[in-house]
């Protein structure tokens, strides 16, 4: 990365990176995928004119999170930076972390009581709605402000998720981390005992074990959203910013508070905007287009439509998306990517270890290898299959970002 830096130049080229959340997929209606069922004129005259490809979010077999997922598309190796899903939450919910701090991303969910052992039945609760998450947390903030030490903070998010910070008067270390999730990743199990390494780990884990007993003591009499799941305990890290690794000044455009966090963390301005639709958010982009180097735009429906395994859903975010690609290309960006930071597949209703598509247009591609934007095409493409973390090397190459390197 050193011999990156030392190659960045700076110009007037404007970079636009368009992240449909778990675009990758596998065939399931008629052989095909979401990406090859869609009807996608816009993309497949872009593809026709771009270089295509695949990369591998982490690495051969491994499915990622979505933190890592993000890291690797920005550049960053997610095999020696792992960021923790609750600090991404925190950041992206507007807390400002501190180094006595540690974040949970919680999930309401639904259990039910056999012998007084709770069964995960829902693990989001139905994805109930944002304002009855908000009246959850209330009730919740009211009654629980302090365990031990600790001083409880909890922050609403989208749908069934919120965010927890245990807040210390003393520093805490990254050992907490070793604390597993409570979420057992499957209906029909009960939620897992949190538990981690080291001294501060095993007080950690303690506290939250009594925040569960409490929150399920509070809404037991909730018709859904009568228990809580945690994940991701983590504290906040000191990473390089996006600018002084790329020289790019970076914004970012998304709606769900993760993605946000994610994008703060390495030093994107936070774009607000009011609306949660794609038109929204194009709306901000051609607002704010001269303003940044770079912008990151997050679509997220594309993955939590593979979660839920509704084929016909991605297929039709996939279409909406298609419809505002002439809007987005009449901002002439110098380089135009778009690809996923994972593969959802509906087949699997969760993240996969596959390849994610990859699109690079520019005036510097080769080129007519490919006839669409889908998993396939994406195979005949002249980027061939690389690792997520050299996207950007590549977008800054073909933005003329860096100089010729050696004599």
């Amino acid at each position: 990365m050193d011999t990156l830096k030392n190659l960045i130049k700076k110009n007037d080229s404007k970079i636009l990176l368009i992240v449909l959340d778990g675009i990758g997929d596998l065939p399931l209606k008629d052989g095909k995928t979401p990406l090859e069922t869609a009807k996608t004129p816009n993309l497949d005259t872009l593809a026709k004119k771009s270089a295509l490809g695949l990369h591998i979010p982490v690495d051969y077999g491994i499915t990622p999170g979505s933190g890592p997922g993000h890291l690797g598309i920005f550049g960053y190796d997610p095999l020696k930076i792992n960021i923790g899903r609750g600090v991404l939450e925190a950041l992206g919910a507007g807390f400002e972390l501190k180094e006595t701090d540690v974040a949970i991303r919680g999930n309401f969910a639904t259990v039910k009581y056999e012998n007084g052992i709770p069964i995960v039945v829902d693990r989001r609760a139905g994805r109930i709605p944002t304002e009855e998450n908000k009246r959850l947390i209330k009730n919740l903030s009211e009654n629980i402000s302090q365990i031990e030490d600790a001083q409880i903070i909890l922050k609403s998010g989208m749908e069934h998720r919120f965010v927890a910070v245990f807040r210390f008067p003393h520093l805490v270390s990254s050992e907490v981390e070793t604390i597993n999730d409570t979420d057992p990743q499957a209906i029909g199990k009960p939620p897992l005992k949190p538990l981690g390494k080291g001294e501060m780990a095993e007080k950690v884990s303690r506290i939250a074990e009594i925040f569960s007993q409490k929150v399920a003591e509070l809404l037991k009499n909730e018709p859904k959203a009568n228990y809580v799941l945690l994940r991701g305990f983590s504290v906040k890290p000191n990473l390089e910013t996006f600018e002084e690794r790329f020289g790019l000044k970076a914004g970012c455009i998304a709606t769900y508070p993760m993605y946000k966090g994610l994008a703060s963390l390495v030093g994107m301005k936070i774009i607000d905007f009011e609306g949660m639709d794609i038109k929204d958010e194009i709306k901000t982009l051609k607002r704010e287009w001269q303003n940044f180097d770079f912008i990151f735009l997050h679509i997220k429906k594309t993955d939590s439509s593979g979660e839920d395994g509704n084929f016909d859903m991605k297929t039709k975010i996939i279409e909406e998306f298609d419809s505002f690609l002439p809007e987005i290309l009449a901002l002439n960006p110098s380089v135009l990517c778009i690809t996923g930071d994972h593969s959802t597949p509906c087949l699997l209703k969760a993240h996969s270890w596959h390849p994610v598509p990859v699109l690079i247009y520019s005036p510097y591609v080769l080129g007519n290898t490919s006839i669409r934007f889908t998993e396939r095409e994406c195979l005949k493409g002249e980027l061939g299959i690389f690792y997520a973390y050299k996207l950007m090397p590549l977008l800054l190459a073909h933005a003329g970002r860096l100089k010729k390197y050696g004599a």
